[in-house]
Order: structure tokens, then C-alpha cells, then sequence
């Protein structure tokens, strides 16, 4: 294991031609199967995971506050970004139906992380612009570090990885 990395975990999820990823202040993946135009933070749908189905030890590293590093990708095309956020002891996994990850630090049960460095509309165009298509899989990985800030052997290790 790479001195730093604490937990991980992974998810899929699916494009859909509602996909805008507009939103100013937060990101979030559902599983739910349809989007509305209204759902301008949501990056994919279809997901095999929401806040609360989430690795227990994924949850520990989050509520101890250590720092979350989120990379975005869709296999095969090249296509990925990546961001950071933080935990924090108040985070509640709650949601069944979907994650959101927040630039502020309002908290509820759908919240990963606060403080993120990206929200949807941050997220990489062409990336989002892939989104749209619903055979388009979005694998989202999830690494916590107990470093303050991602190193570039952490960054090496989450990327080589995939």
C-alpha cells in the first residue's frame, strides 16, 4: 500500500442525455434511472452505489476528516478528471439513492464530502459532453489519504490503478 492512501472504494454509473453538470456548488451521482432537465449537478445515473453502500472503511477515513481524492473516468477514451474534498466527523451515509459531494459545508445524508475543490459545472466538457450518451459508463473512483494535499505518488498510484 502507498504510505498515505488510508481507504478506497469505486462505483459505476451511466450517462443520459439530460446531463448538463451546470451547477455551481455540488456534484452528484443517483441511481436512479431517469433525469429531469432540473438536475443540473447530476453526472450520472444508474449508479451501483449512493452515499450510505459505500465501503465502512471509505466512511472511517471520511469521518476522520483525511482528505478525498475523486477521479472521474470514462474507460476506454481517455477521457477523465479529478478532484479533491474533504470529510469531516459530521458526515452521515445516510442516502440510498445517490452521493453528493459540496463545495460549501452543508451536510446531509446524501453528502461524501465538503469543501470540494470542483463542482459539476467544473468538471472537464468533454468529459460531461460524453455524459450525454446513455451507453456511456462513468467509473468514479474514491481514494482517501491522511496527506493534506493528494502527492503526485498518490495521484500515480489512483491513476495506474484504474
Amino acid at each position: 500500500m502507498i504510505d498515505g492512501i488510508v481507504a478506497t472504494d469505486e462505483l459505476e454509473a451511466y450517462g443520459h442525455p439530460n446531463i448538463r453538470a451546470t451547477h455551481r456548488s455540488t456534484l452528484e451521482i443517483t441511481k436512479d434511472k431517469s433525469l429531469t432537465p432540473r438536475g443540473d449537478c447530476i453526472l450520472g445515473v444508474s449508479a451501483t452505489k449512493s452515499a450510505s453502500e459505500l465501503s465502512e472503511e471509505l466512511k472511517d477515513s471520511l469521518h476522520r476528516g483525511h482528505l478525498l481524492v475523486v477521479i472521474l473516468l470514462i474507460p476506454g477514451t481517455g477521457l477523465f478528471d479529478y478532484f479533491t474534498a474533504k470529510g469531516s466527523p459530521g458526515l452521515l451515509f445516510t442516502d440510498s439513492r445517490s452521493l453528493v459531494i459540496r463545495k460549501s459545508g452543508y451536510i446531509d445524508g446524501r453528502t461524501i464530502a465538503i469543501h470540494s475543490s470542483k463542482a459539476a459545472r467544473d468538471i472537464r466538457r468533454d468529459l460531461v459532453e460524453g455524459l450525454k450518451n446513455t451507453s456511456t459508463r462513468l467509473r468514479v473512483i474514491f481514494t482517501t489519504t491522511s496527506q493534506r494535499y493528494p502527492n503526485e505518488t498518490i495521484l500515480k498510484h489512483i491513476i495506474e490503478g484504474t
